[in-house]
């Protein structure tokens, strides 16, 4: 936990000339995760370094994810990267032990295949996953690397990120066309992000993959950062149709939940 002594002790330190670029990153970081929220001026002024600085440290940071920002010139706040290796004091757990159960409950509970995906750029990497026991049904995913806008979990992380921040992500107005279905540009995309946002989960209709279909939910911490997201894929000869689908996802918002109150209360 930071304080204003620490900070203190930051800006002497800042002015010693060994102290490394990477220092002050992994510094800015420490801040980041502690505040949820910190500006080019404050981050120059507890560095102890220019404006220029801080801001070239903050940009590099940016583009790996680790921060993000709301709008353009505004405040930079923890971003997917770094929840995801735990550096931010709220995610210093391993979200895939804390998810484990969960996805095993609902895995049984709908009888299909659960899994568990982080952000990564702009692909969704599952982490875990919990297989279906039925003779037809989604494999293990796990290690699997998807593009975020052609599946339900990417959606669901994505709908939560600014729209600046989703726009950083694809600055193409075109989008890979990986199925028939995919969406392909993205103007689609975020009309798409908004919907979910309105209804609390993505679904994915043979997006990625044909014969396949997904309803995903994102999972957040408790200052609103999207950190993972948790859904179920099903063949689509067993959903009966897109609404059929959107009748599991009671099942993963409740799903999702659940973990969100597991991490809230292991840190």
């Amino acid at each position: 936990m930071l304080n204003d002594a620490a900070a203190a002790q930051l800006v002497g330190s800042a002015e010693n000339p060994g102290l490394t670029s990477v220092d002050n990153a992994l510094w800015l970081l420490q801040l980041i995760g502690e505040r949820q929220a910190l500006r080019v001026a404050e981050a120059a002024d507890l560095l102890g370094v220019a404006r220029s600085t801080a801001h070239r440290l903050l940009s590099a940071l940016r583009r790996r994810d680790f921060v993000m920002q709301d709008r353009p010139n505004g405040a930079y706040r923890p971003g997917p990267a770094l929840n995801a290796i735990g550096v931010a004091a709220i995610s210093r757990i391993d979200i895939r032990r804390v998810a484990r159960p969960v996805l095993e409950e609902l895995q049984e509970q709908t009888q299909e295949t659960a899994s568990l995906a982080v952000l990564e750029g702009a692909t969704v990497r599952f982490v875990d996953c919990v297989e279906s026991l039925r003779s037809v049904r989604v494999g293990n995913r796990t290690g699997i690397v998807r593009p975020a806008h052609a599946s339900a979990v990417g959606k669901a992380i994505l709908a939560q990120l600014p729209a600046t921040e989703v726009e950083r992500r694809y600055p193409e107005e075109d989008l890979p066309q990986h199925t028939p279905a995919s969406l392909t540009d993205r103007g689609t995309l975020l009309a798409d992000l908004r919907e979910v946002r309105v209804q609390g989960y993505a679904l994915n209709w043979e997006e990625s993959a044909d014969g396949v279909s997904a309803v995903a939910v994102a999972l957040r911490d408790s200052a609103g950062t999207p950190i993972a997201a948790i859904g179920i894929a099903a063949p689509i000869s067993r959903t009966g149709g897109v609404t059929g689908l959107r009748a599991l996802a009671p099942a993963v918002t409740a799903a999702a939940q659940r973990v969100q109150d597991r991490l809230r209360s292991t840190t």
